[in-house]
């Protein structure tokens, strides 16, 4: 039977790539999305020519029961989770904390930190040597944003993302004992839409970053392959840092 990968918000950006790089490392691939169906289609569609079982899956990661549903539609696939990437993460507006609202603070919380909980429990119960699995790797995606605080652009994003960072040190610690491997990467600026989505421009950022450039999606994925991997091994509850010198 085969290995799945699970990559939320898997469709675009970070998460596409990630897929791409599991599959040509040898996993099935499974890319939850939440809304965007053609874009996680056509990501199958060409995973399919690597010769790996690959399925899509609509969930909103911030819904308990769309969550559990998603992980039965995996196992019904048939193989074992083998791998988790919480990749889903929303980003809203920039402004400064006067203007933001609950509303607003509760969605990013619902989603960036609810959601990865979620996902991690559920990744969790299957793959724990304690409950009949076989163990396995979880990667948390963060930001570097949780150390700068994004102070006048975001400061409850980088807070959310504070969070992810605790959760993964201490589900590290609290798993490895039962097979499970858990870490995160905490990207720099990357060349995605979710700065386009909070209303920023990022193309004149480079002159901040050491490497005076923005990274590129596919070298976030490459962290979080070797993550998930056995090369990690020895490798837990830690925080990747891969931001260009950030």
């Amino acid at each position: 039977m085969s290995d799945w990968v699970l990559i939320t918000g898997g469709s675009r950006g970070i998460g596409a790539a990630t897929a791409q790089r599991c599959a040509a490392a040898g996993w099935d691939v499974a890319i939850n999305y939440a809304q965007d169906s053609a874009a996680a289609e056509a990501l199958a569609a060409g995973l399919h020519a690597s010769g790996r079982r690959v399925l899509t899956l609509q969930a909103d990661v911030a819904d308990a029961a769309q969550v559990s549903a998603m992980f039965e539609r995996l196992d019904a696939a048939g193989g074992r989770l083998a791998g988790l990437v919480n990749n889903a993460g929303i980003v809203a507006p920039a402004m400064r904390l006067h203007e933001m609202t609950l509303e607003r603070w509760r969605r990013l919380l619902d989603v960036n930190v609810v959601g990865t909980l979620l996902c991690c429990q559920q990744a969790a119960r299957r793959m724990s040597t304690a409950r009949g699995g076989q163990g396995g790797a979880i990667v948390n995606l963060s930001s570097r944003a949780a150390e700068y605080g994004s102070a006048g652009i975001y400061v409850d994003y980088a807070a959310t993302k504070g969070a992810v960072d605790t959760l993964t040190r201490g589900l590290g610690r609290e798993l490895i004992s039962e097979g499970i491997r858990v870490n995160g990467v905490r990207p720099g600026i990357i060349e995605t839409d979710i700065h386009a989505n909070s209303g920023m421009d990022a193309s004149g950022a480079s002159s901040t970053i050491p490497i005076q450039r923005l990274g590129r999606p596919e070298e976030i994925a490459e962290a979080i392959v070797w993550l998930l991997s056995d090369a990690a091994s020895y490798t837990v509850g830690t925080m990747l840092d891969v931001a260009g010198g950030r």
